[in-house]
């Protein structure tokens, strides 16, 4: 964990943005694979993590927003089971200090607590549960039925708690620079191992593998593919062949559980094909247009339609598009190829706070989510500012049924070439990722880099 001034400071920030009432921060407990004691791998909840710190499981946190200082952390001190089973554990109380916090209640307290609070007339701002048991734990501790535990969900929590962990501090850029050079080394060997015969699930393995040797986890699934146009691709049974493209879209979460996320997208043979990386230069093209374009005061949605219309241009250039760019793009032509957004926040999460819900992240009063398809999926559309963190991942994907779904409805026939569409139906997809931080004058790239010019990935892969 961090120093226990971060801690303070964060929550010092959230009083400073709320005023009334308390806060409730549910810890997430261990999580059943198939049977109660063969848990999943735990994960703090995120939330959890930014204001209090401890990673482990059967916490829950409350802050006291009228009060400074008066925060109580509920759980419970080890016992000999505990300790036989799962080693020796600090009492809580100590555990607590580490945090800032002084003043700790066995965790059976915390219905008591809140319901004490509530009969007092007081607000209880939680967050939306994304886990059952978070649901029906709330449903009791409120006394309500759980279809209705969405209606009391605190926005005003949820808009304070994007304000304060859109902007990283030192301390979390460090870890993302780790967690995206873990990153690196995962994609690296990926690029340096990958080999015709091999089958998909021996790479995934190795850089899953990597990734737990270099101390972290996977922030994600592996998306490993010769199916590079399904785009959230986890099937790992495919053989390599030449002459395929390879997408690896992988990340690493550091000690600390910050994220990592980038992709490559590299032949399986030593080099590319012509139409390959006629293909792949487009897509770098528009990603380096999207790099230089980046900085504080700058709509990501305005940087998302100029890599739009980058890729627009090449296509036409290689006879896929036709007509008037700007017309295109501004009709939605372009998401036939690049059917998703140009990133997401990341952070603590991949897809930092998504779980607070995306328009209090990507959007605000200032730009509202289009219902156009393609730019309708941009998880990030807000101006950008100093200390954002943030993905920038273009990609063109050929995909038959979409394909075959816009011919047969005569859709965008004046922008799309479909009869030359038919010698591209077994290409698969492309897409090149990098995490950036959003600095001063511009933005800089998280991590060791990868390569990623066509020469240098052939260099690589030769």
């Amino acid at each position: 964990m961090f120093e226990r001034e971060v801690y303070l400071k964060r929550r010092e920030g959230l009083r400073e943005i709320l005023e009334g009432g308390i806060a409730l921060f549910l810890g997430n407990d261990e999580s059943p694979m198939n049977y109660p004691a063969n848990p999943y791998r735990f994960r703090q909840d995120s939330n959890f993590l930014y204001f209090f710190g401890l990673d482990e499981p059967g916490l829950a946190a409350v802050m006291d927003l009228e009060e400074e200082g008066m925060d109580v952390i509920f759980g419970n001190d080890p016992d000999v089971e505990d300790v036989i089973w799962m080693g020796p554990r600090e009492p809580l109380q100590a555990r607590a200090e580490r945090v800032g916090v002084s003043r700790t209640m066995p965790y059976q307290k915390l219905e008591d607590y809140l319901k004490g609070e509530l009969s007092r007339g007081r607000t209880v701002h939680f967050l939306p549960p994304y886990r059952g048991e978070h649901l029906l734990k709330l449903a009791r501790f409120l006394g309500i039925r759980p279809e209705a535990v969405k209606h009391w969900v605190s926005s005003e929590l949820i808009k304070a708690v994007v304000e304060l962990r859109s902007f990283k501090g030192p301390e979390e850029i460090q870890q993302m620079d780790m967690a995206a050079t873990m990153t690196a080394e995962m994609h690296l060997r990926a690029m340096k191992n990958a080999r015709p015969g091999m089958y998909e699930r021996e790479l995934a393995g190795e850089i899953e593998g990597l990734a737990i040797s270099l101390g972290g986890y996977i922030s994600f699934p592996v998306i490993l593919t010769v199916h590079g146009e399904i785009l959230h691709n986890h099937y790992h049974g495919n053989m390599l062949r030449e002459g395929q493209l390879l997408l690896v879209d992988a990340g690493a979460e550091s000690p600390l559980h910050y994220a990592g996320d980038m992709t490559r997208t590299f032949p399986v043979s030593a080099r590319f094909t012509t139409k390959q990386r006629e293909i792949y230069e487009v897509v770098l093209a528009a990603q380096k247009k999207a790099l230089e374009n980046i900085e504080p005061g700058v709509y990501y949605r305005d940087v998302h339609l100029l890599a739009a219309k980058t890729m627009a241009e090449g296509l036409k250039a290689l006879g896929l598009m036709k007509g008037d760019v700007e017309e295109a793009v501004a009709a939605g032509a372009h998401a036939l190829f690049f059917p998703h957004g140009l990133g997401h926040m990341i952070g603590l999460d991949v897809h930092d706070m998504e779980g607070l819900g995306e328009d209090y992240v990507g959007y605000d009063e200032t730009v509202k989510r289009s219902d156009q398809f393609g730019l309708a999926y941009l998880r990030l559309a807000k101006k950008l500012q100093e200390g954002f963190t943030l993905t920038v991942e273009p990609g063109i994907y050929f995909i038959p049924a979409l394909i075959e779904k816009w011919r047969s409805e005569g859709k965008h026939r004046e922008f799309i070439n479909y009869d030359k569409l038919e010698e591209y139906l077994d290409f698969g997809g492309i897409r090149i990722e990098d995490s950036v931080v959003v600095t001063e004058d511009g933005c800089r790239i998280l991590g060791k880099p990868v390569p990623k010019e066509p020469e240098e990935v052939e260099a690589l892969r030769g």
